[in-house]
């Protein structure tokens, strides 16, 4: 068996948003599956004396005009939300709590909720939004929101950050192929291009 491709993303990201929407069909061309990692990469640019994309003189323009572009070019709706970037701790907690109880709805919430984001312009660390979420899909919503505060579930999303960090991530989404490094959503072609033919 082949191993699943390591998919490291945050909620706020519009790139990590356009990826999670394709991520999953290219995965399964190669036969392979996604490992989903929510992280705080806001937690990261802090440890990094960085900052988010649009915060940046010039490129921050650049930046919200590229993810709409980005975004039409494989045909994906998006929407700038009104409050961008956000904390998306209650939102990363929940797909952790989903990804150790009901891991085979994972998926399906990840995409939701960064729908809900960046095509519904949702507030989606509020936990009743989340809830709204989780509920829309047939979920137990009371125990998912519930398990949020779980101390596991707190301390594995600041492992899973961790871990990230150590592992070279600085920025979402970061897509792990065979231990081989991908940043960015404009790397997919790359991606599909190592699945299928190999190291380049």
């Amino acid at each position: 068996m082949t191993a699943p491709i390591d998919f490291y993303f945050d909620f706020s990201s519009p790139y990590a948003y356009i990826a999670i929407q394709q991520i999953e069909a290219l995965a399964a061309k190669h036969g392979r599956s996604v490992n989903w990692q929510p992280i705080l990469i806001g937690v990261i640019f802090k440890n990094l004396g960085s900052m988010p994309l649009v915060e940046y003189p010039l490129k921050g323009a650049y930046s919200r005009h590229d993810f709409a572009r980005s975004a039409r070019f494989v045909g994906i709706p998006f929407n700038m939300p009104t409050a961008f970037p956000i904390n998306t701790v209650n939102a990363a907690r929940a797909a952790l709590w989903i990804k150790t109880h009901l891991p085979q709805h994972l998926s399906e919430f990840v995409r939701a909720v960064s729908r809900a984001y960046f095509v519904d312009n949702q507030p989606i660390n509020d936990i009743a939004v989340i809830h709204g979420i989780a509920a829309a899909l047939g979920l137990d919503a009371d125990a998912v929101c519930e398990g949020l505060s779980e101390p596991v579930i707190k301390d594995g999303l600041r492992a899973n950050t961790e871990a990230a960090q150590a592992r070279g991530v600085f920025g979402a989404p970061f897509i792990f192929v065979d231990n081989e490094p991908f940043w960015g959503n404009d790397r997919l072609a790359q991606i599909d291009r190592w699945l299928g033919h190999g190291s380049f």
